[in-house]
Formats: C-alpha cells, structure tokens, sequence
C-alpha cells in the first residue's frame, strides 16, 4: 500500500506546465458522456510491479469500489492486508485489520488529497482535469486505449501512463504507469460492475 500511494503522490505532484494546444479528439467526449451514466463502479484488481532487478513481477491482488460523486474505497486484500476508504473529504485506511483503521481528513493530509484526486478523475472520467494535467493521446479507438504524457514535473520519475478502457467505453479496464529506468507497473481490473449495489458501509 505504501508503494501505491507512492506512486499516485509522484504522478499527482507539479505544478501543470500547459495544456495541449490540440483540438479534443472526439473519442475523450464520447468517454466523458458514457462516464455521466455511472452511479457506481467496483471491480477486482491485480496490481503486478516489474522491476529489472527481478525476473519476476510483484504481485498483490485487491478491490476497488466508486460510488458517484466521492466516494471511493480501495483495499489490498493479498499478500498484505491494507487499504483506505474515502467519504466526501473525510475517510479512514488500514493496515493488516480494517478494525484498527485510524481516520484522516483530505485538508489535512497532502499524499490521500492527491491519491484520492487521481482514482476519482478516473472513475468519473473527468477529462478536463485529466488535460490539464496530462498530454492525451488516442492510440486505438475500439475499444479505446489512451497514452497520457505527464504537462508537470515527475522529479525523473514517471514517463508516461497507458489507459485501456473497456469495450463498451463506460470504464477502465488496464492501467501501466511506465516509469523513465524501464520499470513499471500494471493495474487489471476484472469482474467490473457498473451501476450494480454498492453498500454505503464499506466507505
């Protein structure tokens, strides 16, 4: 968990350089209209992280829970137990037990700010924001497949992120976040449900 919320402070940070001067390409408004429909999202996830100095990738598995406008609920479940649930600018994270959870507000804590911003910008498919924070490029229109260059300063962290939406365009399926060594990580999201039930108990 301390890796992945690493990761989102390193892509969030900076201070946007510019937006592309490029008109829109029509595929991001046909993904933000589709994102209007969805109230709610959950899906498992398989997060693996390959580093050159293993042959083999690292891998955790978890849950991820979105329901519309803030609310978000993000958890570790193997091979360690860790996780954070967000409720509007308020929320509470874990580790190893959901019972010993401690609470934290957004104002007064910087790295959950940033995290929550980006994991909300992508369950609701809010593209103004994405823009101005990112170069967007369409690499494959069916189904849609996205390659965002940072517009801010990385500290020579992040290179570039590669999006995979799902067929029907109503969510992401695949996220890499390639980093400038050549390391990178890779988020699958399976078993997704949109607009399907989603307690208010778990946020």
């Amino acid at each position: 968990m301390r890796r992945f919320l690493i990761l989102f402070l390193l892509i969030g940070l900076g201070f946007p350089l510019g937006a592309a001067a490029a008109a829109p390409d029509p595929v991001i408004g046909h993904l933000q209209k589709l994102s209007a429909g969805v109230k709610t999202l959950s899906s498992d996830f398989i997060q693996e992280k390959y580093l050159a100095v293993f042959k083999q990738a690292l891998v955790s598995h978890g849950h991820f829970y979105y329901s519309k406008p803030d609310k978000l609920r993000w958890e570790l479940t193997t091979p360690v137990k860790s996780g954070f649930a967000l409720n509007g600018d308020e929320g509470r994270r874990w580790h190893d037990s959901e019972k010993q959870s401690s609470r934290f507000e957004l104002d007064r804590d910087p790295v959950m700010k940033i995290v929550a911003e980006q994991l909300l910008a992508w369950a609701r498919a809010d593209f103004p924001w994405l823009e101005a924070h990112y170069r967007i490029q369409v690499e494959k229109r069916q189904p849609v497949r996205l390659r965002l260059e940072p517009l801010f300063a990385t500290g020579g962290f992040l290179d570039h992120l590669m999006i995979w939406f799902s067929s029907d365009g109503s969510h992401v399926r695949q996220v890499e976040l390639h980093e400038k060594d050549g390391d990178f990580t890779r988020i699958r999201f399976r078993h997704a449900v949109v607009n399907g039930p989603v307690p208010g108990s778990l946020f």
